[in-house]
């Protein structure tokens, strides 16, 4: 049997949402710790290995993984020969062009050329700026890009940022965004048709997981008289499944996928409508 090498982060919050999404897509690995460097499934259909996100790409094309979880702005940098197959709900970011706050540059075309950039991007800041006729001197740092301006390394940062507030406290002004990133999952061009097929079934379970993250379900007592108005307003995936109730024929059991964001106001609904027992539950996978 083939065995499906998965490579994802081994650390960081991207690692534990990673981690935990396939666990909760039904592959079950042992306990780790932060020294662990593989685990394999029970049936060893499935293996992880814990590698460096900026890693994972170089691993997935030279066949060490056959699919790895990164960042979409990793695999621009990296330009890794790979099939991104899969865009992902979280790791969201911008790679913005940030300057100090006193500077008076209001885009990246106002910057001079002879200007020092400071980046773990070389490539993309490179290809940035040189479309814009610049020919930065480029300085590769592996990490807290955004004091270099103050301690006189560079006069600009290209950096990641979610919410822009490291680079607030480091008194600097963001005046481009280059890309957005979110994580992604990744294959290696050449699987056997055996991964192939292992790798679409991963995907819909991971898919039915993001899915379901966004539903709740909804079971009810109802009068038989409201029921056209409650589907105005509670459609479900297609339609409620209605059931009837022993030695009533006034009222049915309702079930129904519901949109999370709509559960309070479906209750409140409900009730007015003379829904009783109502009863919400989440909705671990969703396969559509």
């Amino acid at each position: 049997m083939d065995m499906l090498k998965i490579a994802i982060p081994n650390k960081g919050r991207l690692s534990e949402k990673i981690y935990d999404l396939l666990n909760s897509a039904g592959l079950v690995f042992p306990s780790k710790d932060e020294r662990t460097l593989q685990v394999t499934t029970k049936d060893e259909k499935y293996s992880i290995i814990f590698v460096r996100t900026q890693d994972i790409p170089m691993f997935v094309e030279n066949s060490i993984a056959d699919i790895g979880f990164t960042g979409f702005d990793i695999l621009t940098e990296l330009k890794a020969d790979v099939e991104k197959i899969m865009d992902l709900d979280f790791g969201y970011c911008e790679m913005v062009v940030a300057v100090k706050e006193e500077d008076s540059y209001k885009t990246s075309s106002d910057l001079p050329q002879n200007l020092k950039i400071a980046t773990s991007f070389p490539n993309i800041a490179r290809e940035y700026f040189e479309k814009l006729g610049k020919t930065p001197k480029i300085i590769e740092v592996s990490g807290a890009t955004e004091i270099t301006p103050r301690l006189g390394l560079s006069d600009v940062v290209v950096d990641i940022t979610s919410s822009g507030s490291t680079l607030k406290s480091n008194k600097l002004r963001i005046i481009d965004k280059i890309l957005k990133s979110s994580a992604i999952v990744i294959a290696n061009k050449n699987l056997s048709a055996e991964k192939q097929e292992k790798t679409k079934t991963l995907l819909t379970a991971l898919k039915s997981v993001i899915d379901a993250r966004e539903k709740k379900y909804l079971m009810a007592h109802v009068p038989k008289s409201s029921l056209n108005e409650i589907r105005s307003f509670l459609p479900g995936l297609s339609s409620p499944t209605i059931m009837t109730l022993a030695g009533d024929d006034n009222n049915v059991v309702m079930h129904v996928v519901v949109d999370a964001d709509k559960v309070f106001d479906s209750i409140d609904k409900l009730k007015k409508l003379g829904g009783q027992g109502i009863l919400i539950m989440t909705v671990d996978q969703m396969v559509r």
